[in-house]
């Protein structure tokens, strides 16, 4: 993901296995300091750190135990789609030291020269990263991020109201119209109309796009509304029975109703990888490094994976996990497709969304 999707840290307003509603704080500046007496800081560090993340993407203890550690005070903001993240950072509109996007947002990040290249000698950590993360196509060498979770989209639903869905086109008929629900992302949403064509998810041609913006129009009758992270808040008490979802999402929401089941459309969907990554404009360097090789940690990055539901990148960690989740197997992967930077499309793309959002 996510689309993932600018907001702080929530991927969103419910906190299913952490418990923590300060961690879900989704407004500006949210600060995690502990209270009482200052923390002595490790020697080199600055006083600050300002991280933006999805909702819902760390551990309930990730930031307190690294300000603990350090001394630095963390300031913590999350968002909900990657193109809120984009759009604030070329806007120049924040201040932030790290960010986290889909993997497919760094080659542009890169490009518009947002992002600063990482010293690895800062992180000795890194060793723990699997070799499936190591010089990704969108990030050759790993000069900018840190990989960090990976996912794949599909549908939530609950068991005992509606039949396993077998297909995207459950959002397109009468199925519980008005209690189902599809992400607030026009990559996401477009994306699995063209699946449920045949098509790639990526694609670029106008007749294939046209059909996508078709049907997420004819969904859009059917649906109770676009929402992302919040609607496993709505699953959990049963006003939604469908939903257009990440796995990890979904499993923090069935931690508080079993009921829920996840599925990936016969047609495919969308698998993705996030990553850590430090902005140009980093005010904190030596705090944003200490902060990479903290979670890049085995047990750090376990309890980070145990409480989002997500996959982990750091093959150290994963042999920590309490629920681990499986890397996919072949005939999965064949069903699976990774979002590129779409170019000159994106424009198309944009104006599509628009749209159907109006429609």
């Amino acid at each position: 993901m996510p689309e993932r999707r600018a907001g702080a840290l929530s991927r969103r307003d419910f906190v299913a296995q952490a418990g923590s509603a300060a961690l879900a704080a989704a407004g500006a500046g949210t600060l995690l300091a502990a209270c009482g007496a200052p923390r002595p800081r490790a020697p080199g560090l600055e006083a600050e750190l300002h991280i933006y993340n999805w909702s819902d993407y760390i551990g309930p203890d990730t930031i307190g135990q690294f300000e603990e550690e350090t001394g630095v005070t963390v300031t913590y903001d999350t968002y909900e789609s990657n193109e809120e993240l984009v759009g604030k950072l070329l806007a120049g509109g924040a201040a932030y030291d790290l960010c986290v996007p889909t993997s497919y947002v760094l080659p542009l990040l890169a490009a518009k020269g947002v992002l600063a290249p990482l010293d690895r000698a800062r992180l000795p950590n890194f060793r723990n990263v699997a070799p499936l993360f190591l010089d990704p196509a969108v990030d050759p060498g790993n000069r900018f991020g840190v990989p960090y979770q990976w996912g794949v989209t599909g549908i939530a639903y609950l068991r005992s109201q509606v039949t396993e869905p077998a297909s995207w086109g459950v959002f397109l008929d009468g199925t519980v119209s008005g209690r189902k629900t599809m992400m607030d992302d026009g990559r996401e949403v477009l994306g699995a109309m063209l699946r449920h064509r045949g098509h790639s998810l990526n694609s670029t041609d106008a007749a294939e796009l046209a059909q996508a913006r078709a049907d997420a129009v004819t969904a859009k009758g059917q649906l109770a509304a676009f929402v992302s992270a919040p609607v496993k808040g709505q699953l959990v008490a049963g006003d939604v029975c469908l939903a257009q979802l990440w796995n990890g999402d979904t499993r923090q929401a069935q931690a508080e109703n079993p009921d829920i089941g996840f599925v990936v459309p016969r047609e495919g969907s969308l698998i993705w990888a996030d990553y850590v990554v430090m902005l140009a404009g980093c005010r904190h360097p030596h705090a944003a490094h200490a902060f990479l090789d903290f979670i890049l940690r085995p047990d750090v990055g376990a309890g980070i994976s145990d409480a989002t539901g997500y996959g982990t990148a750091n093959a150290a960690a994963a042999e920590r996990l309490r629920n681990p989740v499986p890397y996919p197997t072949a005939e999965e992967l064949a069903r699976l497709e990774y979002q590129v930077d779409l170019g000159p499309a994106t424009a198309l793309w944009d104006r599509l969304w628009t749209e159907v959002k109006a429609a």
